[in-house]
């Protein structure tokens, strides 16, 4: 089966391409870099060529309200059409539990936008929710900075690693269209402002972090619910924040 990764090349999209190849398919990596670029439509119909499946796992290179917003409505108009002329069977693509939860950030607005997109679309569809990843908590962290203290809310989070983000995107790369939204998460629920303070201890990093409920998270204020699964039962990463962090060059 010939799938076409776009967004190959980043963290999950890396991952993920290796995954699936292991599992004996032709899978294409596609980025800027390789010559196929979905805001311009460049190298999209050579790329597609022949293909059944689509996972788009990229992500737009600048979080300012407009240029996001213009990324990924563009992008994902130009993917899908490229996909309805090329008959690709089923289009998958990398999202955020919590999207709908969070219309004050200019970022999930847009994400809110790509999903619309590809539910109106008339391409069978698996939306993949992912709850925040381990990777990402010393940006996270940066963002609260205020002097020597890191000012963040105290809302839960259920962080995930990359690795096993890729495992069920692979796994759901491969399989039948959900039609639907799936949500991913990690197993641990927890604060994330006690979070952020486990991973600075963890790090050597002397600063202390303030929960703070007015800290805005992209945006946005948080809830306690905003950012953990809404589903009953959504699939639960193997990896918590100690297996992880122990884990030998991962990227922080």
């Amino acid at each position: 089966m010939k799938i076409v990764v776009i967004g190959g090349s980043g963290l999950i999209g890396s991952k993920t391409v290796a995954r699936l190849r292991a599992r004996g398919h032709d899978v294409l990596s596609a980025s800027p870099a390789s010559g196929v670029d979905t805001l311009t439509g460049e190298g999209l119909d050579e790329a597609l060529a022949g293909a059944q499946v689509v996972l788009d796992v990229a992500n737009s290179p600048s979080f300012e309200d407009k240029a996001v917003m213009d990324f990924f409505r563009t992008s994902g108009q130009n993917l899908l059409a490229a996909e309805a002329k090329a008959g690709v069977k089923h289009h998958l693509a990398l999202s955020v539990v919590g999207t709908d939860r969070l219309t004050e950030s200019g970022y999930f607005r847009a994400k809110i936008v790509q999903e619309t997109l590809i539910r109106e679309s008339k391409i069978p569809y698996t939306l993949v929710r992912s709850t925040q990843f381990f990777e990402f908590l010393g940006s996270i962290a940066q963002s609260g900075v205020n002097g020597d203290k890191v000012h963040l809310s105290p809302a839960f989070v259920q962080p995930i690693a990359s690795d096993d983000v890729a495992d069920a995107v692979a796994d759901y790369t491969a399989s039948t269209p959900q039609n639907a939204i799936v949500e991913i998460a990690g197993p641990e629920r927890v604060r994330l402002s006690d979070l952020v303070q486990r991973f600075l201890k963890a790090s050597n990093d002397p600063r202390t972090v303030v929960p703070d409920a007015h800290a805005r998270y992209f945006g946005a204020e948080l809830k306690d619910d905003t950012l953990v699964p809404g589903s009953p039962n959504p699939r639960l990463g193997a990896l918590g924040f100690e297996a992880w962090f122990a884990l030998p060059k991962t990227p922080r």
